[in-house]
């Protein structure tokens, strides 16, 4: 029975890490003071307080693993279900007394990055995430795309973050929405009163701006493809995956049946989705107008930390849209399969992703897949415009707070414009550094989370960088191999740039006084971007 018993725990264990991804964990280290005798199979370790806690979250086997042949010395790995707080775990474990220490059994992977790539039925469709040059409505260039398939390798998002999509509204009960639509949890559904006080009735699943009732139902069909490019189930076997996999999406229907919509409804939208609790705010609108009252309500939001992400709309020229326009918004311009601007977008020859001196980043935003507003099953249409490139940096801003709550809208905005490829598209238009056309460049979500997390970007490149000394206590040198012009920006461990340098030699010495800490050099040529840390003593 024991023999058996081993071997039942042996398959658990040997099956623990499928579904799991790097740094995530579901098991627990235990190092015993003094070595329990493990009695019989009804007690776990043989330690009873320790015995207790392992009851207590349901743990599912243990394995008991010599420390060689030699110490006399063993651990115990615990496994628990997925969803268990495993540092409530620890926690509890060590105020036992009885072990020398408890500690996530962590997860590690092989060198290079293992992408993950999602099983959704037409995913082969969603260029924009994964491009092989090999889409079919478009001649298109393989990596011309924003790197999700790495990205997902680090982070797939967390349900705790809300997204608020402002436009015409979502199909609400469609399968890919599935346990994603956001729900106001202190609001009765349909007593008529406004539970939560907040100056709306019964508005359970946000609120119809247009037509002034609790029903943001699309009756036009963007805001359906723009909310499924955040936030759709990914791997879940049936039409397309969503850039963030787990986020809440916040329905506020601000554009009408004709896709129109007042400026007034707009901001209340905005008013309504800070304070109830959104992170993001996806706005793929605009109006050519300034407007101070829009103004006032960009600011309310961006002053309470609510990243706000705007579109720079599709007429071709530096004409400034508004809130893409306003001080604090990610404005998102829109790129082709092939990496370039797109100039015209399929629907119209004299259409074109807009560009201007407010412009951040761009995204993939023709020919973009998504779902239908009309059928749960129709995965058939798709869209273009500045609309669909601005879901794709949403995505990857909610993925951002996922990783980091506590990252401020300035902090965002500066993480993904300093970790975008820059020189991706047609030189003509796409200068080294910012330009008006391209911005920063095409948005990067495996540069953007790996930047701060510690893990270092896929190595294609036939140049080198290196950071000496490191750590360094005054002066340091940034070295390049080959001496070609490069850009750099130094970041501090908030994604804040603190020193910028353009630069064509081999060696650059920094002198500049930084303060004692952590720091991220980013060095960056064309479509390449390498990021090395140093501390600075």
């Amino acid at each position: 029975m024991k023999n058996q018993t081993a071997l039942l725990l042996f398959v658990l264990f040997a099956t623990t890490l499928f579904g799991q991804t790097a740094g995530q964990t579901d098991q627990v280290i235990l190092k015993f003071k003094h070595e329990p005798v493990n009695l019989d199979e009804q007690h776990i370790t043989g330690n009873n307080k320790v015995d207790a806690v392992s009851a207590k979250y349901n743990a599912l086997g243990v394995k008991k693993q010599a420390l060689g042949q030699r110490s006399g010395q063993f651990i115990h790995v615990i496994r628990f279900p997925e969803e268990t707080d495993i540092q409530r775990v620890i926690a509890e474990y060590n105020d036992t007394g009885e072990l020398e220490y408890a500690e996530p059994d962590f997860i590690g992977s092989g060198g290079g990055v293992q992408g993950i790539t999602p099983n959704d039925q037409y995913y082969f469709r969603q260029w924009g995430l994964h491009n092989t040059g090999t889409f079919t409505l478009s001649p298109g260039t393989a990596g011309a795309d924003i790197d999700m398939e790495n990205g997902w390798s680090i982070e797939q998002g967390d349900s705790n973050i809300v997204v608020a999509i402002l436009d015409s509204g979502m199909k609400l009960d469609h399968p890919e929405f599935a346990g994603r639509i956001w729900v106001n949890s202190d609001e009765v559904p349909g007593n008529g009163l406004d539970d939560d006080a907040n100056g709306f009735i019964d508005d359970n699943r946000g609120w119809d701006f247009a037509n002034v009732d609790n029903l943001p139902t699309d009756d036009y069909g963007h805001g359906t493809n723009v909310g499924g490019i955040v936030g759709i189930n990914g791997n879940n076997a049936i039409g397309y995956a969503g850039v963030d996999w787990h986020c809440k999406l916040m329905a506020l229907k601000g554009l009408d049946n004709n896709n129109l919509g007042y400026y007034s409804w707009w901001s209340e939208a905005l008013y309504y989705a800070t304070d109830n609790g959104a992170k993001v705010v996806n706005m793929s609108m605009g109006g050519s107008s300034f407007s101070a009252t829009l103004k006032a309500a960009i600011d309310y939001a961006v002053n309470n930390g609510v990243v706000v992400v705007a579109c720079m709309m599709n007429t071709n020229s530096n004409v400034t849209y508004y809130p893409a326009g306003f001080p604090g918004v990610i404005a998102v311009g829109s790129t082709n399969t092939n990496d370039t601007r797109t100039a015209p977008f399929f629907w119209s020859a004299t259409s074109g992703s807009n560009y201007g001196n407010h412009i951040s980043v761009v995204a993939p935003g023709n020919y973009i897949y998504g779902l239908n507003y009309q059928s749960n099953s129709n995965y058939s249409s798709y869209w273009g415009g500045t609309s669909q490139a601005t879901p794709h940096v949403t995505g990857i801003v909610s993925l951002l707070l996922a990783q980091d709550p506590s990252r401020t809208p300035a902090q965002i905005k500066t993480i993904l414009e300093n970790t975008a490829e820059d020189q991706v598209g047609n030189p003509a238009e796409d200068t080294p550094g910012w330009d008006q056309y391209y911005g920063f460049g095409r948005v990067n979500a495996y540069n953007a989370l790996s930047l701060l997390s510690g893990v270092n970007a896929p190595d294609y490149r036939n140049w080198t960088v290196s950071v000496s000394p490191n750590p360094a206590s005054g002066a340091f040198l940034i070295s390049v191999s080959d001496g070609m012009p490069v850009s750099l920006v130094i970041m501090n461990t908030l994604g804040q740039p603190v020193l910028r340098r353009e630069t064509s030699s081999v060696v650059t010495e920094i002198t500049e006084k930084l303060t004692p800490g952590v720091y991220f050099v980013v060095v960056r040529r064309g479509i390449d971007t390498v990021t090395e840390k140093i501390i600075v003593k």
